[in-house]
């Protein structure tokens, strides 16, 4: 199939059984594999997620095991997404003037060769605290490049008609590799140690770079080349300022990266000295005496789970109308179940409580990745979604730095309840917005779909008809 058959190729009709219509929706929700490109990408970054979701649960319990400290654990988390904050405009402006193909590959190679890095300094048990400071914030950077990049990317290789199912579908390998990412890597910490793991991480990378080489990509609408970069810059947060929707959506997204998400960072700390009753039969199974390494794994795990669900509830859907309630809602939700996780003692009854709040948040930053896609024009699209990139991880860090700090004075379960309640917070803001922004949102949406076709049947898509709410 080639480029232009898969951007204009059209489902089957659904059938009207009731089994035929399941069987419709499955068809669906899988829409954006239709496309080479995309099948490429898919199966490649699912691969290679898997082995940094290893890297990322095995790096955290490395700390730990090093520091024993809340805040040095913070702090690690605060070096490797800060970068993002800071340089991740520079790759938004690289996104729309330079080729997005290109840039992924030269990303994924970086950081294939920092996870090789880490794996000898670890195996040859010469790695220390300050290396992994160092080589976190130089993958920061990476994917300071990588984050908008890839974003943008996805429209160039489905097209908009399937640019929700595409970003769902994302979301939904990110999140199935989180399922199995912690799970793996907590039996290698546990018989092997973390080098492994960074390994595993290393190798995985070879196959989404064999993907992304074997793509054919059409040429992307690129910002003019004429204009300096600062000028790009500066177009590019005017037009996020400007723009009620992207704005609120943008601001909800960063409230939560800094006080709701730092329950990722803290959760050895959950593993090992909060939580109690469970794991010891995992533990037994794989011959292993570390039952806090165990017991994380299970943990970032079952948050994964709901992740992916959520991930899959979103791609199942076939248009975008609600989505800005489901933003609220899911805002609130991830709040709620949050402020329970805090709260309990029981590691079983804690894993379900991660199935809701891995659910919750993944639906919320999914939603508001596609509304503020389908809201964008294409050669803004890179910077805009630098910006997304800096609200969604660039604050992380920030987060992650004061939630160690509170943990270290007010122990992780306050520190972690005090972010569900400003999520809960947040999610009631934004629902009073919702009334103010719908008009202008679904002028933007309409705009767009207008881009993207012939205006006459655009202004009638279903596309055009939607809004915010």
């Amino acid at each position: 199939m080639t480029v232009a058959d898969s951007n204009t190729s059209t489902p089957d009709d659904a059938p009207s059984s009731a089994n035929g219509r399941s069987e419709s929706r499955w068809m669906a929700a899988g829409r954006a594999l239709r496309h080479r490109n995309f099948q490429l990408f898919f199966g490649g970054q699912l691969i290679s997620l898997i082995g940094t979701w290893m890297q990322t649960v095995a790096q955290s319990w490395l700390v730990y095991r090093l520091t024993g400290s809340g805040l040095l654990l913070g702090s690690v988390g605060f070096a490797s997404q800060i970068p993002v904050f800071l340089v991740a405009p520079a790759g938004g402006i690289a996104a729309d003037r330079l080729n997005r193909q290109r840039i992924v590959i030269a990303t994924q190679t970086l950081s294939m060769l920092l996870a090789f890095v880490l794996a000898a300094l670890t195996l040859t048990h010469k790695v220390q605290v300050w290396h992994i400071f160092v080589l976190a914030a130089l993958l920061g950077v990476v994917n300071a490049f990588d984050i908008p990049g890839r974003q943008a990317f996805l429209v160039d290789m489905v097209g908009k008609d399937d640019l929700m199912n595409a970003i769902a579908l994302n979301s939904s390998m990110f999140n199935g590799a989180r399922v199995i990412g912690p799970a793996v890597a907590g039996i290698l910490v546990a018989r092997f140690g973390e080098g492994w793991c960074f390994f595993a991480n290393g190798v995985s990378y070879l196959a989404v770079i064999a993907g992304l080489i074997l793509m054919k990509i059409t040429a992307a609408v690129k910002a003019s080349a004429k204009l300096p970069p600062l000028e790009h810059l500066k177009e590019g947060f005017q037009f996020v300022r400007h723009t009620a929707p992207i704005r609120a959506l943008l601001m909800l997204l960063g409230v939560v990266s800094v006080t709701g998400m730092p329950y990722v960072v803290l959760m050895p700390i959950f593993a090992a000295k909060v939580l109690h009753g469970g794991g010891q039969q995992f533990a037994s199974l794989i011959g292993s005496h570390d039952l806090g390494a165990v017991r994380l794994g299970i943990l970032m795990g079952a948050t994964g789970v709901g992740a992916l669900l959520g991930a899959l509830t979103l791609a199942a859907r076939s248009g975008i109308k609600g989505l800005g309630r489901w933003v609220a809602v899911c805002c609130g939700g991830f709040g709620v179940s949050l402020v329970l996780f805090a709260f309990s003692t029981s590691f079983w009854i804690s894993v379900l409580l991660l199935l809701p709040v891995g659910y919750f948040v993944m639906l919320q930053m999914a939603s508001s990745n596609t509304l503020i896609q389908v809201m964008v024009p294409d050669e803004l699209r890179g910077r805009t979604m630098a910006v997304y990139s800096m609200m969604f991880m660039g604050m992380a860090p920030i987060g992650a730095l004061l939630g160690g700090a509170l943990s270290d004075r007010l122990g992780a379960p306050i520190t972690v309840a005090i972010g569900g309640v400003v999520a809960v917070a947040g999610a009631f803001w934004f629902a009073m917005q919702l009334p103010k922004i719908r008009i202008e949102a679904r002028q933007l949406i309409v705009a767009q779909a207008m881009a993207g076709g012939d205006p006459a049947e655009e202004m009638t898509s279903p596309l055009g008809q939607e809004s915010l709410d």
